[in-house]
């Protein structure tokens, strides 16, 4: 089949359904804001439980990744990300599930090289970009106040 390049617009245009852009912004919104909502929940059981504003800020990052990692774990994260789209991408538990997802698609290749790699193979850059980010930042502000 030999199609120039408007034949083959115009066959894509009719195989693929137009999105409803409206409709998924909302449901992005609404997903997203409902998982930022339970992260908000979760800080403020761990501040009642007595914990400062800088423990429970961890304590919740902590909480919030184990609840995307064992929501991708049982599958359950793909069906919500199904309908949220974008608003599973935003908060930490969209990290969680970018880094287990690859691990738990290679883990009947071991715990090293299947699991272990793949989990670093999406962590890794973050990492390596986030330090490295954080480093040039001190290095700046340390030279904008000594001069």
């Amino acid at each position: 089949m030999n199609l120039d390049k408007e034949q083959y617009q115009q066959m894509l245009q009719q195989k693929s359904p137009n999105s409803p852009l409206w409709k998924d912004c909302l449901k992005a919104f609404l997903i997203g804001g409902l998982i930022c909502m339970v992260g908000q929940g979760v800080s403020s059981f761990y501040k009642a439980r007595g914990l400062s504003v800088a423990d429970s800020a961890a304590a919740t990052s902590i909480t919030m990744v184990f609840i995307g990692a064992l929501l991708t774990c049982l599958h359950l994260y793909e069906k919500i990300a199904k309908h949220a789209g974008a608003g599973t991408i935003v908060p930490i538990t969209g990290f969680a599930n970018a880094i287990v997802s690859p691990a738990m698609e290679f883990k009947s290749e071991g715990l090293v090289l299947g699991l272990g790699a793949k989990l670093f193979a999406i962590a890794g850059p973050v990492l390596v970009y986030g330090i490295s980010a954080s480093v040039i930042y001190g290095l700046i502000l340390v030279i904008m106040q000594g001069a």
